[in-house]
């Protein structure tokens, strides 16, 4: 599983890299002035603005690092600690009961009935097929906006924990409404604010924003700054006690005329975050950008053009000694959680429309419900709910703990975002067949707003990246930092250890590696896991173990490319990957077991099977194959939590009556 895990490294493969450093930056690392990062990148042959811009994203994110307490930073979460410790900390990976809210339980009831009401009487959308703005306002009587504003400003003071699974039951009323409630609470304006704002700025914007008065968004992209957020040219000059912005946002979720912005920009060329209120009516200064977009066609969608607008100056965010960027990631890992809980529900809402379908279609004279792709596309889409829900209630958990949650939060982002896509082109359009791409089709009105989230709060292979960065981080600063920073120290572009000085050079460095590698050759998985079915006990045994074993074959990648482990991005994403399923299969087999529900136990149990032989390239069994259309026909026959509370759509041009 991991190539020569116990074999030494040798001592070239670790420093065989050329060093060639220009003199004053020579002089700045043997000074200690110079970060490794900054060193690393330019060793690795990165121009001067590569560097100054990767090292602006690293800086933001040391500065994200240090808005949190050690206990709860990167190098201390589950996930790391399950690769690099001696031990997998099980706990970590299980979700605690959500603490419940009296006063959020009304408040999510009656927004469910609001939007189950707009569905029945067919008054969900205007004549532009957007969200009514009478929606809008009944969802806001109802306290839906205000669902994650604290109490003292007029909101319900819900936990995430119990905000995020909430999210999956609106969404299976109308995906569109729930996802507005994640740009309003946790990518938009509410969530800076909480976070960073004054008591001033709390008072004058919170309650607007709780009762939905004002909605919000964050104007973060612009059209050259996506992935890459150190292109942003959008600017703030300041002139007496007001700010005057200039410049064009893109791909702005729920912004209209008359609502509250996070706004990023550059003020004295670095990145900032004022709150702006947009005027009710477009002017010389501010004016919206139209454009045709696919996806989120029941939302506002649009760019935003400001030339020298005002802003006061008393609506600059206090960045903790970061700056903007560090306000602009602060708020993206609740918007991935949120988005797995969406995924769920779409995915359900999906389900509880392939039954009827399933019951009524008719091949040969037998419902295509009694055939096995149909019913191992219904099983395996089950498990994919189930592995959601429970990557949803998990991190969720984690960030009302106290953690940073970058990499669990990353992790239900891009398998939430993949498993909608799978399950709207694999599973629902398959089944549904030329049907699905009918006007008024579940499937064909809405196939890129199950696509889009693919590319939504970070392209998924990119954050992918990310993750494998945030993991290796750490072990790199212990490890490979040290022999990086003894060769330019010394002075040493090319080392030879045949030369006596540069192995004297070295010594400390690579002893320490030496000792570590050692000792993780020879250690053994260690974990406590908790009483569980013995099918989902396999599945997390496997789990556990593959993380731990995974220390080598990290390290051994990092060992092997160096320097140049940045421009190797398809073995990063590769290596990502598998890491990210052993994850979901450990968290999903862990959520499985408190459940006590036996077809929530069979979807967990394929689809651990899947993302095993993922891993390990195995390719599936007849017995999977028996038991994963044995779920779906259980599933078929309205056995799965859930659905029963699911509106299904009228079925199209059917032809009983003909």
């Amino acid at each position: 599983m991991i190539a020569k895990m116990n074999e030494t490294p040798a001592v070239d493969e670790i420093t065989s890299s050329p060093v060639e450093l220009p003199p004053a930056v020579a002089e700045r690392v043997r000074a200690g002035e110079a970060s490794f990062a900054e060193t690393a990148l330019r060793l690795g042959g990165k121009s001067d603005e590569e560097v100054r811009r990767m090292g602006a994203v690293d800086k933001a994110d040391e500065q994200v690092e240090s808005l949190f307490n050690r206990q709860h930073q990167t190098s201390n979460s589950p996930i790391h600690r399950a690769v690099w410790d001696q031990a997998v900390p099980i706990g970590d990976f299980e979700a605690e009961a959500p603490p419940t809210s009296l006063k959020a339980e009304r408040v999510m009831r009656d927004s469910l009935q609001v939007v189950e009401q707009h569905l029945y009487q067919k008054t969900l959308h205007d004549d532009r097929r957007k969200i009514r703005a009478e929606v809008l306002n009944n969802l806001g009587h109802a306290g839906y906006w205000g669902l994650l504003v604290n109490k003292t400003y007029g909101g319900a003071g819900t936990s995430f924990s119990q905000f995020a699974p909430f999210l999956t039951k609106m969404a299976q009323f109308d995906p569109t409404i729930a996802g507005l409630a994640s740009v309003h609470g946790c990518i938009g304006a509410v969530d800076p604010l909480q976070t960073f704002g004054t008591d001033d700025q709390k008072q004058r914007f919170l309650p607007r924003l709780a009762s939905g008065e004002r909605l919000s968004a964050f104007a973060l992209t612009e059209p050259c700054a996506g992935s890459d957020l150190t292109a942003l040219r959008t600017a703030a000059v300041k002139k007496g006690d007001t700010y005057f912005v200039t410049g064009e946002k893109l791909f702005i979720t729920n912004v209209t005329p008359g609502r509250t912005i996070g706004l990023v920009c550059l003020i004295e060329g670095r990145p900032a975050v004022l709150i702006v209120d947009l005027p009710n009516e477009e002017n010389d200064t501010f004016r919206l950008k139209q454009y045709g977009l696919y996806a989120l066609k029941h939302a506002h969608n649009q760019g935003i053009m400001f030339n020298n607008f005002p802003v006061p100056a008393e609506n600059l965010l206090d960045p903790r000694d970061g700056d903007g960027l560090s306000i602009a990631y602060h708020g993206l890992n609740r918007g991935r959680v949120a988005l797995c809980a969406n995924a769920a529900g779409t995915m359900r809402l999906m389900l509880a429309n392939m039954i009827p379908w399933g019951r009524f279609r008719k091949t040969y004279g037998q419902a295509i419900e009694t055939r096995e792709l149909v019913q191992r596309r219904m099983g395996h889409l089950a498990g994919l709910i189930v592995a959601c829900d429970a990557l949803t209630q998990w991190t969720a958990s984690l960030l009302d703990h106290g953690f940073r949650g970058e990499m669990e939060c990353i992790i239900a982002k891009i398998f939430g975002s993949e498993s909608q896509k799978e399950a709207a082109i694999e599973l629902f359009m398959k089944t549904h067949g030329g049907r699905s791409f009918l006007h008024g089709h579940l499937f064909g009105d809405n196939v890129h707003e199950f696509l889009a989230p693919c590319i939504y709060e970070g392209e998924g292979e990119m954050l992918g990246m990310a993750f494998f960065k945030s993991l290796v981080k750490q072990h790199g600063r212990q490890f490979f930092e040290p022999i990086g920073m003894a060769l330019a120290a010394n002075g040493i572009k090319k080392p030879n250890m045949a030369n006596p000085a540069h192995l004297w050079a070295l010594r400390g460095p690579l002893m320490n590696y030496g000792r570590w590698f050692v000792g993780r050759s020879l250690h053994r998985a260690h974990y406590t896991l908790p009483s569980m079915p013995s099918r989902l006990h396999e599945h997390a045994e496997f789990a556990a173990t593959w993380l731990q074993n995974s220390a080598l074959e990290v390290s051994g990648t990092m060992r092997k490319f160096q320097l140049k482990l940045a421009d190797r991005q398809c073995r990063m994403a590769e290596l990502s990957g598998r890491v990210q399923w052993a994850v979901v299969i450990l968290c999903t087999a862990l959520h499985a077991a408190r459940q006590q529900d036996e077809i929530v136990t069979e979807a967990a149990d394929t689809i651990c099977q899947e993302l095993r032989r993922r891993i390990t390239g195995g390719l599936p069994s007849d017995r999977y194959f028996k038991q994963v259309t044995a779920l779906g026909q259980a599933v078929a026959e309205g056995h799965f939590p859930g659905l029963d509370e699911t509106p299904q759509a009228e079925l199209m041009m059917a032809y009983a009556n003909r």
